[in-house]
C-alpha cells in the first residue's frame, strides 16, 4: 500500500535550482535511507514533505489516516520542565484519560454504596467504554515506554528530574527524538537521528527502528546504522531522485554497477555514431546520386536515434591532507590519575599515554568526560586531579564538536586568512576551493552555513595549522559520506599522532590503531584496532557472570549463616519458616527485575495487552514483598 508519494517536486531559491522532477513512491513499513552529499538537497525534500518549505512545482500524496513526524537535525527547543514533565507532554491526552478512568472509579464506589442502580449502570457503561479506549492507546505501558525510550538515548533514572534549560544542545536533541519515537506516527522523517548518541545508544536505535512498525525515512551519514535498519535507498544527486532496492552497502555496489552500464551504453552509443558519421561523410565523398541518397538516408535514421545523455561526474569532493610541521618525540602525551567533577563525578583514576604515529579512539557513554579530557589536554579546563604531560616538540590542533571557536559573524574567508594571516589572497582562495568554497562562497558568513559547511571551514584551519598532535571530537559530525572518507583517507595517512572521539563504528574501525574505553573509576586500553578492541571486550562479560556468581554465593553463605543462628536457638519451626520467606522474597525481586525489563523492551511495550498482565503482575509482586518483608522483620527479631 503506498502510504506517500510524490511527483515532480521542483524548488530553487531565486536561479539556484535545489531539487528537481523529484519522484518517488513510499510503501507501508518501507525503511528507506536517503544519501547524498551535503547541500544535495534531502533536509529540503524533507521540510516540502512535512509543509515546512513550499515546493515551486509538483505534486504530494499522503495515505488518509497517516500521521507523518519528523525529526530535524538542528531541532533545538527550550523547556521549564523536567525530563521526566517533557516526555509526559506526549502523551497529554492519555494522562487526562488515566485522570478520568480514576475520577470514574472514585464516583462508581461512592454511587454503589448509594442504592442508585440506574446511575452505577451509566458509569460501570463510560468507565468500561474509556477503559477500552484507553487500553487501544497502549495507556499502560506509556510510563514504561519513556523509561525504556530514555534508557535506551542514554538518560538514567537519576537525570529524569534535571531541568531541559540546563541540558546540552545534544542532549535536547536526544529528547527531542525521545519525543518522536514515542508519538504515534505512521510515517517518520528522520533527519541524522544518530548525531550525539554514542555507540551504545546508536544500537538501541538500531534495534528500536527495526522492531518499529512505522514506515521510515532517513537522512544519515552513518553508513553501519543505514545498513542495520533500511531496506531501500533514495540517492539525491545532482538535483535529481534515484531509488535502489536494499541498504546502504547494497545501494553502492548496485549504483557502481549502474554507473558502469550507463557508461558502457554512452560510450557504445558514441563509437556507433561515430561510425554512421564517418559512413556518411564516405558516402558524400563519392557524390554520386546513389551515394548521396545512401547518406541521406542514414542522416535521416541517425536523427531518429534518442541520444543517451553523457553520465554525470559525480560530485565534487574536498581534498586535502594532515602534514604536521615539525615531527614530535616519541611519547606524545602522558595522562596521569586523572579526575574531575562539576555537579557530580565524571571520571577519577584515568592514566594512559600515547606514543608518536598512534591514532588514538576515546570511547564511552555521553556524559562521562570524553570531551572533557580533550579540553584537559588543550588546557581549557582544569582537573580536580591528576596531569598532563606532553611530549617533545609536541604541537596540538584542536577540532572542536560545535565548532564554537568559529566565529558567527566573519566571512569564511576572513574566518581562515585572520588566523593565518601570511598566506595570500591566492593561497587561501586556492585552499578554500579545495574545501568546496568557490566563487561568492567564501563570502559567506559563518552563520549561515550548514553544519557540513561549517566543519569544512573548521578542518582547513586545523590542516593550516600543521599540528603534529591532533585532538578531535566528533569529527565527522555533519559530514557527508564522501567527506566522511576523504577524512579517514587523510588521517590514516597522516605522520602525526592523533587522539578522537566518536560514534561512527565505521570511522573507527577504519582510522583507530589503538582504543581507549572511559569509565567511571578509570580506562581500559586495548592496543588494537576497533575490531580487535570488540574482540577483547567479550572476556568482561565472563568476568561480569563471575562477579554475579560470586555475589550468589554471597548470599547463599548469609543464608547459612542465618539458619545456623535458627537452629541454635532451637526455633525449628521459626527456621523453616524464615528460609521459606527469603526464598519468596528472592523469587519476587528477581521476578520484579524481569518484568521491570520486559516493560522497557520495544516489543512489549507495544503490545498493550501484553503491558497490561505485566503491570497488573508488577502491582501484585510489589504487594507481596511488603507483606514478606514484614514477616521476614518479625522472623528475625
Amino acid at each position: 500500500m503506498i502510504v506517500l508519494s510524490a511527483k515532480d517536486i521542483k524548488k530553487s531559491y531565486g536561479i539556484d535550482v535545489i531539487i528537481e522532477n523529484i519522484s518517488f513512491t513510499v510503501q507501508d513499513n518501507d525503511k528507506i535511507g536517503i544519501v547524498g552529499v551535503n547541500g544535495a538537497g534531502k533536509t529540503t525534500l524533507f521540510k516540502i514533505l512535512t509543509g515546512q518549505l513550499d515546493r515551486d512545482e509538483g505534486d504530494i500524496y499522503i495515505g488518509k489516516n497517516m500521521r507523518l513526524g519528523y525529526m530535524s537535525q538542528d531541532f533545538s527547543f527550550e523547556s521549564d520542565n523536567s525530563i521526566w514533565e517533557e516526555m509526559l507532554t506526549v502523551f497529554d491526552n492519555v494522562i487526562q484519560m488515566e485522570n478520568t478512568l480514576r475520577d470514574l472509579e472514585v464516583r462508581i464506589s461512592k454511587v454503589s454504596k448509594s442504592n442508585e442502580p440506574n446511575v452505577l449502570e451509566g458509569l460501570l457503561k463510560n468507565y468500561s467504554s474509556l477503559q477500552e479506549q484507553f487500553a487501544n492507546v497502549d495507556g499502560f505501558s506509556y510510563q514504561s515506554r519513556i523509561r525504556g525510550v530514555l534508557k535506551g538515548l542514554g538518560f538514567t533514572p537519576e537525570e529524569y528530574e534535571k531541568k531541559i534549560n540546563t541540558l546540552s544542545g545534544g542532549q535536547k536533541t536526544r529528547i527531542a527524538l525521545g519525543k518522536v519515537l514515542l508519538q504515534d506516527f505512521n510515517i517518520l522523517l528522520l533527519d541524522e537521528p544518530t548525531n550525539y548518541l554514542d555507540i551504545e545508544s546508536v544500537e538501541w536505535l538500531e534495534e528500536y527502528l527495526k522492531s518499529c512498525k512505522s514506515t521510515l525515512l532517513i537522512i544519515s551519514h552513518d553508513r553501519y546504522f543505514l545498513d542495520e535498519v533500511t531496506n531501500k535507498t533514495f540517492e539525491i544527486e545532482n538535483r535529481t531522485l534515484s531509488e535502489y532496492n536494499g541498504n546502504y552497502t547494497k545501494y553502492v555496489e548496485l549504483k557502481q554497477i549502474k554507473l558502469e552500464q550507463q557508461q558502457k551504453d554512452f560510450d557504445l552509443q558514441q563509437k556507433e555514431i561515430e561510425r554512421q558519421e564517418a559512413i556518411i561523410a564516405r558516402f558524400r565523398q563519392y557524390n554520386r546520386e546513389k551515394s548521396i541518397r545512401q547518406a541521406e538516408s542514414r542522416e535521416k535514421a541517425l536523427e531518429k536515434v534518442e541520444r543517451l545523455d553523457k553520465p554525470v561526474p559525480l560530485p565534487k569532493s574536498a581534498k586535502f591532507q594532515f602534514e604536521p610541521r615539525l615531527r614530535s618525540g616519541h611519547d606524545v602525551m602522558f595522562i596521569e590519575d586523572l579526575s574531575k567533577s562539576y555537579d557530580r563525578q565524571l571520571f577519577q583514576n584515568v592514566s594512559f599515554e600515547i606514543k608518536q604515529g598512534e591514532r588514538v579512539a576515546l570511547l564511552g557513554p555521553n556524559g562521562i568526560g570524553k570531551t572533557t579530557i580533550l579540553k584537559i589536554i588543550r588546557g581549557m579546563v582544569f582537573p580536580n586531579h591528576g596531569s598532563v604531560r606532553l611530549g617533545k616538540n609536541v604541537f596540538v590542533g584542536y577540532y572542536e564538536q560545535e565548532q564554537e571557536s568559529l566565529h558567527s559573524e566573519k566571512l569564511v574567508i576572513d574566518e581562515v586568512w585572520d588566523e593565518y594571516p601570511e598566506l595570500n589572497q591566492t593561497d587561501i582562495r586556492t585552499r578554500l576551493a579545495a574545501f568546496l568554497f568557490q566563487g561568492e562562497d567564501v563570502f559567506k558568513e559563518i552563520y549561515k552555513l550548514s553544519g557540513g559547511e561549517k566543519s569544512r571551514v573548521a578542518l582547513l584551519k586545523l590542516m593550516l595549522s600543521k599540528s603534529n598532535f591532533l585532538l578531535l571530537d566528533e569529527p565527522t559530525n555533519h559530514l557527508d559520506i564522501n567527506s566522511k572518507e576523504v577524512l579517514e583517507n587523510a588521517l590514516t595517512s597522516y605522520t602525526g599522532t592523533v587522539l578522537f572521539i566518536s560514534h561512527d563504528r565505521y570511522f573507527i574501525k577504519k582510522v583507530a590503531t589503538k582504543v581507549i574505553e572511559l569509565h567511571e573509576n578509570g580506562c581500559t586500553v586495548c592496543q588494537g584496532g576497533y575490531s580487535y578492541y570488540l574482540y577483547k571486550k567479550q572476556p568482561l562479560n565472563i568476568s561480569q557472570q563471575q562477579e554475579k556468581l560470586s555475589k550468589e554465593q554471597q548470599s547463599e553463605l548469609k543464608n547459612d549463616w542465618l539458619k545456623q543462628k535458627e537452629e541454635k536457638s532451637n526455633i525449628r519451626k521459626q527456621q523453616k519458616r524464615l528460609e521459606t520467606v527469603e526464598q519468596e522474597i528472592e523469587y519476587c525481586e528477581t521476578r520484579l527485575e524481569e518484568v521491570y525489563s520486559l516493560l522497557e523492551s520495544p516489543e512489549v511495550f507495544s503490545d498493550h495487552v501484553k503491558c497490561q498482565e505485566l503491570n497488573d503482575e508488577a502491582e501484585s509482586l510489589k504487594n507481596k514483598l511488603e507483606d514478606l518483608y514484614a514477616e521476614w522483620e518479625t522472623l528475625t527479631e
